[in-house]
């Protein structure tokens, strides 16, 4: 069972609202009635500041051709816990959405402090706050949602990846901060009965979107006439998800609270859930990547005549990588009747098109 939550009226903080996914997501919410959003990012520069600014702009744009709504944005780190806790005795919200986190998997080896200081440090110092939301028999926070990854099925073999499947054996730091966000999100639930949803994400894509993604790379090398690099020699699949359809998923989740009820010692039952948001469809790499180009070309980014072959090598895996990934969405579909259906082909074109008019092509 869900609770039902209403959105209109309610204050919501979103965290890494100036990333992909976060700038996505307040862009749709400010399509909602009445709704209060609070946004942080601490605007780091793992990749180009210049995107991040331009989704600010744009989500400024959006603002303030929202009537009666507000969007606030606060430069900050969810590391810092007295910028965190000062957030949450100002603003009180009612559903938080932690999507801010170090990203990337081939970065968590290079850099590993990033990593713990935003994913663990920084997602602890939400879980506090929630769970002081509630101090002195205030509401508190109806829900928490927050980001994990298709990263946390590390070295599974059997797919599709079900939230049912063990998780233990991740392959990369990135993706044991992911797991340990679900273990101390469950722990928090159990003890202070916060509703706590969390989302692992599949290979998310699409105009301004995160330029170390495949997809946006080997645009920009391609471009530059420099070679792509297709690893495990093109014998990757992907589970590749439009950010428009995790938008929706997320947006479906955040009305639908776990239940808080106790068990037979009178003690919460943990109001926990865990969900995949993926198109359920991978695709290997070879025929991913023959379809972007098809599209760059399409879009006027690339010449008709340009020798793709001549820019394409074939290489091994590369550490921390995994060769498949697949998203089992039968429990998003059976909780809150949603799969995501754009397909690849629809979703790179968008992003084709960005891209020309992004870069003045």
């Amino acid at each position: 069972m869900k609770t039902p939550i209403t959105l209109e009226g309610k204050t919501v903080f979103v965290t890494g609202s100036a990333g992909f996914i976060g700038a996505n997501l307040v862009k749709r919410l400010l399509t909602v009635k009445n709704i209060r959003i609070i946004g942080i990012d601490n605007m780091n520069d793992y990749y180009d500041v210049s995107l991040k600014e331009y989704r600010l702009q744009e989500l400024e744009k959006e603002a303030a051709l929202a009537e009666g709504s507000e969007y606030h944005f606060i430069r900050g780190n969810l590391a810092d816990k007295d910028c965190i806790t000062d957030i949450f005795s100002t603003w009180h919200p009612d559903i938080v959405v932690n999507l801010a986190a170090q990203a990337g998997v081939r970065y968590s080896i290079t850099n590993p402090d990033v990593y713990i200081e935003s994913n663990l440090i920084g997602f602890y110092n939400i879980l506090e706050a929630c769970r002081h939301s509630y101090d002195g028999g205030a509401k508190g926070v109806e829900h928490l949602v927050y980001a994990s990854s298709s990263s946390v099925y590390g070295g599974n073999t059997k797919v599709p990846f079900s939230t049912e499947d063990k998780v233990d054996h991740p392959v990369s730091l990135y993706a044991a901060t992911k797991k340990s966000d679900e273990l101390l999100a469950h722990c928090y639930a159990k003890l202070y009965n916060i509703p706590s949803t969390g989302l692992r994400f599949f290979t998310v894509y699409g105009p301004a979107g995160r330029p170390d993604m495949a997809y946006f790379g080997f645009t920009d090398k391609l471009r530059a006439g420099k070679t792509i690099q297709i690893f495990n020699y093109g014998h990757c699949e992907r589970d590749f998800t439009y950010i428009d359809d995790i938008v929706e998923g997320i947006i479906r989740v955040m009305q639908g609270a776990p239940e808080k009820k106790n068990g037979e010692d009178g003690l919460p039952i943990p109001p926990y859930a865990v969900y995949n948001i993926g198109g359920g469809r991978p695709e290997n790499l070879l025929q991913f990547v023959d379809i972007l180009q098809q599209e760059l070309i399409r879009a006027g980014v690339l010449s008709k005549d340009y020798d793709f072959e001549a820019h394409k090598k074939l290489v091994p895996m590369q550490a921390g990588d995994v060769p498949v990934t697949y998203a089992d969405t039968e429990a998003l579909e059976k909780d809150y009747g949603y799969r995501p259906a754009t397909t690849l082909r629809e979703g790179l074109r968008k992003f084709a098109e960005w891209y020309k008019t992004y870069y003045h092509i």
